[in-house]
């Protein structure tokens, strides 16, 4: 069932796992597209130690198709009947720009976490539809739209402080909608309008973002910034996932999201070990 969303700031740190609901998705063997396939993933990420499911029907890579409205609710609904129907609790996060979703989801299942690509500037009623039901919300830094964002990598300022200048405009208008400050996570959008080199960069500099006072959420999970320096292909990226996302739980940030919900709720107990004697 779903919990209720204040319960994941209990945890220091969180783990997201990614529940594409996307027949193309760039990580192959994340997709899950049929009701079984989503509930296998459901019940493993549970299992494994995930404290929040990450729902997705529309897919951000370069390239991807357009999803209607109609589909993009399908797929999505489809991975809400699932958690609810499920016996264990967890927060229910929606990866989506669009905010009739939104008003869809709290309406029928309960209240969600959003997780806006976007950070609400594909939607002007993103903000006060998160306001309104008083809702997390994660927003992202992204240039552009998914199609266009790889052409949009010029960072006169560099790039850790145009994402932070970018978050301190965007915070603005969020507490202006009437989003409480609790409410704010800030996503740097790795592998969004970056370079590989950029990556690097904002991963280096991540402290940066957490100095301005809110969560932070890494998402570095098996993207282009780990496989295309080694030469791999993202299925042979889980080590270098692993290494960044504690590089990440080391500069501040608080929820991992990621395909690989046992090996990363390892670390993060590791880590809160460790930080302990630090």
């Amino acid at each position: 069932m779903l919990l209720p969303v204040d319960k994941f700031a209990e945890e220091r740190c969180s783990v997201m796992a990614i529940v594409n609901l996307t027949p193309d998705s760039f990580y192959a063997t994340s997709r899950n597209f049929s009701s079984d396939a989503v509930c296998s993933r459901i019940d493993e990420a549970l299992a494994e130690g995930a404290t929040i499911l990450d729902l997705g029907g529309y897919s951000s890579r370069p390239g991807a198709d357009d999803v209607s409205l109609d589909e993009e609710w399908r797929r999505v609904s489809m991975g809400l009947r699932a958690v609810a129907q499920s016996e264990r609790s967890v927060v229910v996060s929606i990866d989506t720009f669009r905010a009739e979703i939104i008003r869809r989801a709290v309406e029928e299942y309960g209240a969600v976490m959003v997780n806006d690509i976007s950070a609400g500037e594909l939607d002007e009623r993103m903000l006060p539809t998160v306001a309104h039901y008083n809702l997390p919300y994660v927003a992202m830094h992204m240039r552009g739209v998914p199609a266009t964002m790889q052409s949009l990598t010029d960072y006169a300022e560099g790039v850790v402080a145009a994402v932070r200048g970018y978050f301190e405009q965007r915070i603005g208008d969020m507490l202006s909608a009437g989003i409480s400050a609790q409410n704010i996570i800030l996503d740097p959008g790795f592998g969004f309008s970056k370079s590989v080199e950029q990556n690097m960069e904002l991963l280096a500099g991540l402290h940066s973002i957490v100095e301005l006072g809110y969560r932070v959420l890494a998402g570095v999970s098996r993207k282009s910034m780990i496989y295309k320096p080694l030469g791999i292909t993202p299925d042979e990226a889980l080590a270098g996932s692993l290494a960044f996302g504690w590089e990440a739980l080391c500069k501040g940030a608080s929820i991992l999201r990621v395909h690989d919900v046992k090996p990363t709720r390892q670390i993060v107990d590791l880590y809160e070990i460790y930080r302990m004697h630090r």
